[in-house]
């Protein structure tokens, strides 16, 4: 299986790499941003793309990012996107399932009442969000628990 791995520098790419049991043992390309946390976190052995921040309302940057979320998918063809968040994940998971992506965004454990706005602005285009908390699954469709990932 091919992964797309998708989500901002900080707190969410570390998320991410917790997450490595579940996508270690496959083929992966990453899209981040261009970080020094993401250079070494990411290190010289996984591939990565990098996208153009800031994301946070800049219309700009999330246009531009739509077209590298195209460009990427059209080109790697992944089987399944994953996100931890961050706001270079919603071009990419508007798009991934019309290039016949399973797509999953694995919320960040600060949203506890609620999930983020990133989730919200996916929810309609994504197969399943995932929350950290028993709370806030049983809130929203589409959103399941499966316990904390931080």
């Amino acid at each position: 299986m091919k992964l797309l791995l998708v989500c901002s520098s900080g707190g969410h790419l570390l998320q991410m790499t917790r997450l490595r049991s579940a996508w270690e043992p496959h083929e992966r390309v990453w899209v981040t941003f261009d970080a020094v946390d993401s250079r070494t976190l990411l290190g010289d052995r996984e591939r990565k793309i990098f996208a153009h921040q800031p994301t946070n309302r800049n219309l700009k940057n999330l246009v531009r990012n739509l077209w590298l979320a195209r460009r990427v998918l059209r080109e790697e063809k992944p089987d399944l996107v994953i996100s931890t968040g961050g706001g270079v994940a919603v071009p990419f998971l508007w798009l991934a399932r019309w290039f016949g992506a399973v797509t999953l965004h694995c919320d960040s454990i600060t949203y506890s009442e609620q999930i983020s706005l990133t989730a919200r602005l996916v929810l309609p285009f994504v197969d399943r969000v995932i929350t950290q908390w028993p709370q806030v699954a049983e809130k929203h469709p589409k959103t399941v628990y499966w316990g904390n990932v931080l």
